[in-house]
Formats: structure tokens, C-alpha cells, sequence
């Protein structure tokens, strides 16, 4: 099914499903589909479905390409030497060791070729060509992506929600986000996103587990007083003040959430400090402030404008701190930067330094009905996720031409038998199926358009929208190397798993008798 939708002129396809038509003209979306008949297919497009869902909501897109790479091979090595004039088992053909060896070493030298073709994304026109493409060719999304990188840099928090009117919009946010969701779902206060969503909120910031309700309530009864939500960050919360807190909020509908401390050790207790000037707050059990939550003043706490809490992550906006005090805590970190040789404390370094100094990016989508908005978001998500995939590990031409470019560099492979030489002809042929489905989705013969794009210049392919061989970079048809990449190395281990298997166990369904139609009035019984 996902393979239709390699298609430049956008095919959609509609499946039966309950609730809200929506169409899976994305990648989030086409995996979750896919229902075959059969309990052994079934069971085998589960397998597949799991990393292709995976491609589409990591990378944004790649979930058809990833489908289609994984059929093939699984096709391939099912057939005997390739030339039998029978579909058998792959262990019937060769060792499954060596043909799986081959497999790999083939898929080992295209990635490392992948990468040589790979150019890095570096300007917000050459950011905004790849959110289009991925946006299904809509220059608006493309064009509001690469306005909020470049507000809130490369590595900034951007997020996605319904606007309130009917254009797209782009709203810049000064606030953090960390990776901690609430301790409990009964902090959940709405049911649309299932997250914890406040107002002008106190955050109370602590480096200690929370475990005794005494410790808690006069920060409590602060909150009450100035009538604000109170937000827990802490060590942990458990115990009586967790099973405390989660009573007073269902039954006299306390506004209050607990989250865990995002990170371990000093990077725990550095990040607490962070959120602590940005809120103007301080940090209970920090070493030498000597300040016990029991003496909390309205002073201690932190002050936000809009707190979201889901399960994951945890977002502070619009935080009340000194701005001075701010600036001099981001100078403090890029004068570790400096200094520091570790790159994973630099990594974490300019992780904290983004979230003080660049914001948060929202962007809100808009439309004229919930249908519309829904399916423009999904492309939303689709092609930020693309984007991020793409500045990460740059880009190479689309259409399928960057696994093309690729065979070649198989030539070079010295198999160590004639089972190892299988399994790297099948990736061999295996790279021409995204090219060779585009063409045939356009309605061209698909295995003499790649032979001619195996015979032309490096950066000439084949533009199935016009019908005609064109330069893919000055077209803009290029893709995120990560992407591509992570589809061949998921298909080829997902038709590694499925070709070496014999049996497929499944559950026998239980058929359900039919209950017939009961009796009628006045005839006295059932019908016969």
C-alpha cells in the first residue's frame, strides 16, 4: 500500500477506519494502516510496520521507501540464486550466515557512499526546500519551518498545535522544555493531547526526593492564597506527598502537577539552577543556600506564563526571571564551552544554553475545519521532523537517484563465497526499486529510466512530475541522507528477520456464531 504513495503527484489513499476521515498522504500515517488478510501476513506486516512507523515519526518521512525497500529484499532473498524459477526459503538457498554477511557488507558500503554524497543544509532557502518536499510541496510550510530555525537556531525546541484562525503562524516563545512528563496521569487536567495545561503558574524547584506531605503543604497554601497552580520539580515525588497531592487534585480539583528533575548528577542540579533563574525562583536543597521547603516564602518560587506537561516532556514559557541575571548565566555556560574537551558535556552545555538564550518556536496551524487542520499538521510534523534529519546529516538527490549512485561502489566488494556474493547482489538490485516505483507510479516503464539515469551525469535524474531527465539539485529534489539511510539499514534487518524465519506463529481468531434474529411480536417465537 505504501508504496503508491512514491508518487510526485501526491496518490492518497483512504483506508476503512473508524472516527474522523482522514487521509494518509503522510508518513505518520500510512504505516498505522496497513491491515492484510491472512494471519501470516498479518504477522509479517507488523514486523515491517514497527521501523517504518518508527522512519516517519523520527525522520518526518521514509516510511514508503522503507516499505518498498523491505519487500524487495525480502523478495529477493526468497528466490534461489536469484534465477530459480521458484520462490524458495532463504535457508534453502544458501547459508543463512554468509547470505546475511553479504547483505550487510553490501548495505555497510552504500551508507559509506551515501555519505560521500551527502551535502550539508546550511542555508534557511536551502532549510526551506527540504520542509516542502516533505510537506507534500507546500512552499507556506516550508517557508514558516525555516523562519522558526532560524529564530531558534538548528538544535531549538519548535512545536506544532492548532492555530485559531485560518493561516499558518509562527509564534516565538521565551521559555524551556525538558524531557520529564508528569509523575502521574491524574495531573492530566484535558483530554484533548492528554497533558497537564496552566495559566500564570509558582514553580517550586527541588534537588531532594519529596516523600512527606508537611514538607509540601506551605508552598500549597502560598499557591491557594495568590490563587496560582503550583508545579513540583523535584528529585522525585512519591509517598505521602505524591498519594496527597493526587487525592486533593481529583477531589477538590487542586491545580497542581509533579515532575521529575530532568537529568542525573550536576547535569541534574545545573539544569535545575537554569530553570530557577529563568523563573526567578530558587532551588530547595541546593548545597549552601540552606533552604528548607518547610520556610518557603512567595518569594522562593518561580513564576512562569504557560506551563504544558504531557507524559514525555515538560514545557516552561514565558518565565519571569531577570533578564540580567539570565544573561549572565548564558555567559557563564559559553565560558564553558570554551573550556571543556568533553564533547558530551558539550553537547549538554549548548543543550542548556539553548533553551535560555533561543525560546521555544510554536507553530500554530490553521485551517477551516478540524479535518483540514488535522491533516495539515500531521504534514507539519512530517516535514519538521524531515528538516531536523537533514540539517542533522545533509542531503543527496531524491527520487531514488542517491541509491543508484550507489551500486557502483559494490563493484569493490570481494565476497568470500559464492552465498556472501547472493546476498550483495540482492542489495544490488534491491537499489533500483525506489527509482524504478516512482517511474511506474508515473506511468513510465521503470527499469529504462534507471538505466538511463545510471548512464547520465552525476546530478541528473529523473523529475517524474515533468516527465523528463533534469538536474535534481537545481530542481530541489533531494532528500535527507538520514533518512535514506536509515531506510535501507532498517529494511535490510527487518528482511533478514523475515527471510531467515520457517514458521509463523500466530493466534487463531475465535469465530463468533451468529446470533440469528430473534422473535418477532405476535408470531410467538423465533423464525424458522
Amino acid at each position: 500500500m505504501t508504496r503508491l504513495t512514491l508518487d510526485p503527484h501526491r496518490a492518497r489513499l483512504f483506508p476503512e477506519r473508524s472516527g474522523t476521515a482522514r487521509s494518509p498522504g503522510t508518513s505518520l500515517s500510512e504505516p498505522e494502516r496497513a491491515e492484510p488478510a491472512g494471519l501470516a501476513r498479518r504477522g509479517n506486516a507488523s514486523i515491517t510496520r514497527s521501523p517504518s512507523s518508527n522512519e516517519a515519526s523520527v525522520q518526518g518521512t521514509g516510511s514508503s521507501s522503507h516499505s518498498g525497500l523491505c519487500q524487495r529484499c525480502k523478495i529477493r532473498c526468497r528466490c534461489s540464486s536469484l534465477n530459480a524459477s521458484r520462490c524458495r526459503p532463504f535457508s534453502r538457498c544458501c547459508s543463512r550466515y554468509y547470505g546475511a554477511k553479504g547483505v550487510m557488507l553490501a548495505v555497510d558500503a552504500v551508507i559509506a557512499e551515501l555519505k560521500k554524497q551527502s551535502k550539508p543544509v546550511t542555508t534557511p532557502e536551502e532549510i526551506a526546500q527540504v520542509a516542502t518536499i516533505s510537506a507534500n510541496g507546500d512552499k507556506e510550510i516550508g517557508n514558516i519551518i525555516s523562519d522558526a530555525m532560524k529564530k531558534v537556531g538548528r538544535k531549538g525546541v519548535i512545536t506544532v498545535k492548532d492555530g485559531k484562525t485560518l493561516n499558518d503562524e509562527l509564534e516565538i516563545i521565551e521559555g524551556m522544555k525538558f524531557d520529564r512528563g508528569y509523575i502521574s496521569p491524574y495531573f492530566i487536567n484535558t483530554s484533548k493531547g492528554q497533558k497537564c495545561e496552566f495559566q500564570d503558574a509558582y514553580v517550586l524547584l527541588s534537588e531532594k526526593k519529596i516523600s512527606s506531605v508537611q514538607s509540601i503543604v506551605p508552598a500549597l497554601e502560598i499557591a491557594n492564597a495568590h490563587r496560582k497552580p503550583l508545579v513540583i520539580i523535584a528529585e522525585d515525588v512519591d509517598g505521602e506527598a505524591l498519594s496527597t497531592l493526587v487525592l486533593n487534585r481529583l477531589k477538590v480539583g487542586l491545580q497542581v502537577v509533579a515532575v521529575k528533575a530532568p537529568g542525573f548528577g550536576d547535569n541534574r542540579k545545573n539544569q535545575l539552577k537554569d530553570m530557577a533563574i529563568a523563573t526567578g525562583g530558587a532551588v530547595f536543597g541546593e548545597e549552601g543556600l540552606n533552604l528548607n521547603l518547610e520556610d518557603v516564602q512567595p518569594h522562593d518560587l518561580g513564576k512562569v506564563g504557560e506551563v504544558i506537561v504531557t507524559k514525555d516532556d515538560a514545557m516552561l514559557l514565558k518565565g519571569k526571571g531577570d533578564k540580567a541575571q539570565i544573561e549572565k548565566r548564558i555567559q557563564e555556560i559559553i565560558e564553558q564551552l570554551d573550556i571543556t574537551t568533553s564533547e558530551y558535556e558539550k553537547e549538554k552545555l549548548n543543550e542548556r544554553l539553548a533553551k535560555l538564550s533561543d525560546g521555544v518556536a510554536v507553530l500554530k496551524v490553521g485551517g477551516t475545519s478540524d479535518v483540514e487542520v488535522n491533516e495539515k499538521k500531521d504534514r507539519v510534523t512530517d516535514a519538521l521532523n524531515a528538516t531536523r534529519a537533514a540539517v542533522e546529516e545533509g542531503i543527496v538527490l531524491g527520487g531514488g537517484c542517491a541509491l543508484l549512485r550507489c551500486i557502483p561502489a559494490l563493484e569493490s566488494i570481494t565476497p568470500a563465497n559464492e552465498d556472501q556474493k547472493t546476498g550483495i547482489e540482492i542489495i544490488k538490485k534491491t537499489l533500483k526499486i525506489p527509482a524504478m516505483t516512482i517511474a511506474k507510479n508515473a506511468g513510465v516503464e521503470g527499469s529504462l529510466i534507471v538505466e538511463k539515469i545510471m548512464q547520465s551525469s552525476s546530478e541528473v535524474g529523473y523529475d517524474a512530475m515533468l516527465g523528463d531527465f533534469v538536474n535534481m539539485v537545481e530542481k530541489g529534489i533531494i532528500d535527507p541522507t538520514k533518512v535514506v539511510r536509515t531506510a535501507l539499514l532498517d529494511a535490510a534487518g527487518v528482511a533478514s528477520l523475515l527471510t531467515t524465519a520457517e514458521v509463523v506463529v500466530t493466534e487463531i481468531p475465535k469465530e463468533e456464531k451468529d446470533p440469528g434474529m430473534g422473535g418477532m411480536g405476535g408470531m410467538g417465537g423465533g423464525m424458522f
